[in-house]
């Protein structure tokens, strides 16, 4: 495998949480420092030695609201 790709968004309690496109795979952090070594951590117990991604995209979610 040459990539995964997390979705990454705030969460209501606080920090970040992160869910693995296609893979049961999902974690959290207080900050993305912390979230972001919890992914590694996540990835390597998820998948064999052999079946390590290369990458590991990020992608980032905001959703906001404005008043008009």
């Amino acid at each position: 495998m040459s990539e995964i790709i997390f979705i990454i968004e705030t969460s209501d309690e606080g920090g970040y949480t992160a869910k693995g496109l296609g893979y049961s795979i999902y974690t959290e952090g207080e900050t993305l420092d912390e979230l972001k070594e919890n992914i590694k951590d996540a990835v390597k117990c998820h998948f064999d030695a052999k079946e390590l991604p290369h990458i590991v995209r990020l992608h980032m979610v905001k959703d906001e609201v404005i008043a008009i």
